[in-house]
């Protein structure tokens, strides 16, 4: 089950939260932190662990910088993405640099994505 904890993960995955870079600050306490669907931080679902998590939206947010352009993280993002898919959640990944130069436009595709991921059902 992907939302099993996975014990081989817990310690990075504090890391990660106590590590997170400016670009995940910035997203984390200026908007998802506050966002009025509830958010995660470095949340581990199954072998991988994403960087936000909106578990009522089913929605996995990455925050992609340029080591995500090479071609070994290329195939690891496509197999995880295909992992989570699976489950039926939907990754969307947003590059630094749209953080640190859109970020209002950035929030606002995420709440756009929030919102039709909750009432997809209606």
């Amino acid at each position: 089950m992907i939302y099993k904890h996975n014990p081989a993960l817990t310690e990075h995955a504090k890391r990660l939260r106590k590590n997170m870079t400016k670009e995940e600050k910035h997203l984390w306490y200026d908007y998802l932190k506050g966002h009025p669907e509830r958010f995660q931080k470095q949340k581990i679902l199954g072998r991988y662990i994403a960087d936000f998590y909106c578990a009522k939206a089913g929605l996995v947010i990455e925050i992609d910088g340029e080591q995500h352009y090479e071609d070994d993280a290329i195939a690891y993002d496509k197999r995880r993405t295909e992992f989570l898919n699976k489950y039926g959640l939907e990754v969307i990944r947003i590059l630094n640099s749209e953080i640190n130069n859109n970020f209002f436009d950035v929030c606002e595709y995420i709440d756009e994505v929030v919102k039709k991921r909750i009432h997809r059902e209606i």
